[in-house]
């Protein structure tokens, strides 16, 4: 009776085969799946993709102030160089940002800041338009067009009611871009602090090519301004290209 009783609640019991790993619970997993989601993000971040928040309206009607951008951060690493027309994402080339104030930022911004789930908080970057490349002439003469190797360009990105060019001195110019640097302008042009401006900075209003973070390719919020920032058609004219 006894050996009955005992065989009954051995097959109640169904013990788990031999070598069977038991599923640990949730809320153990939990921290490992988060632990696995941060470092993902943090690798996105550094090497393919990057949150920027636009602080100011030098690139109206293009960008608007608070907007966040989709930096390219990948292209770079295959050895691929700004081209004219891009909007780019480059770290301050010469205090160009040099008595502007900077909020400090949270320390969760900073922590979110880190990993890439949120625009990148109190780092010195600014955001324009490639105008010239290296061995470009870009020239202004009174209100434009705006010239690249003598071409004028058609600029509809331009802000309503400005002019391609400035009447102000430092919007007359006419420079060649030497190697490894960049000609930046922003779209917002009476309200732009761009190479125009820096001409007499060590680097002749240039910016290195190596300070270049990458290329902003979408605005991803607010959802409302949603869009691409593709090349405008006026930079692929016959000629323009030396």
């Amino acid at each position: 009776m006894s050996d009955l009783a005992t065989e009954a609640r051995s097959d109640r019991e169904d013990p788990e085969p031999e070598g069977t790993k038991r599923r640990r619970p949730f809320w153990v997993e939990l921290p490992m799946l988060a632990g696995i989601a941060l470092v993902l993000a943090f690798l996105i971040k550094t090497f393919l993709l990057q949150a920027f928040l636009i602080p100011s309206g030098s690139m109206q009607n293009t960008l608007q102030v608070d907007d966040r951008v989709l930096v390219d951060k990948l292209t770079p690493w295959f050895g691929a160089e700004p081209d004219r027309g891009e909007v780019v994402v480059f770290r301050d080339p010469g205090d160009w940002l040099a008595g502007r104030p900077v909020k400090e930022p949270t320390s969760l911004q900073k922590a979110l800041g880190f990993v890439g789930l949120m625009p990148a908080a109190g780092e010195q970057h600014l955001i324009k338009r490639v105008i010239g490349v290296a061995g470009d002439t870009v020239e202004c003469k009174g209100e434009g067009p705006l010239k690249v190797n003598g071409k004028p360009l058609t600029e509809p990105y331009v802000f309503q009611g400005n002019t391609a060019c400035s009447t102000d001195p430092e919007g007359q110019f006419k420079v060649t871009v030497p190697a490894g640097r960049l000609w930046v302008m922003g779209d917002h042009r009476q309200a732009s602090q761009d190479s125009r401006y820096h001409q007499n900075d060590a680097r002749d209003g240039m910016v290195p090519v190596s300070d270049v973070v990458g290329r902003a390719v979408v605005i991803a919020w607010p959802i409302p301004h949603w869009s691409t920032l593709p090349v405008p058609d006026t930079f692929d004219q016959p000629g323009l290209a030396h």
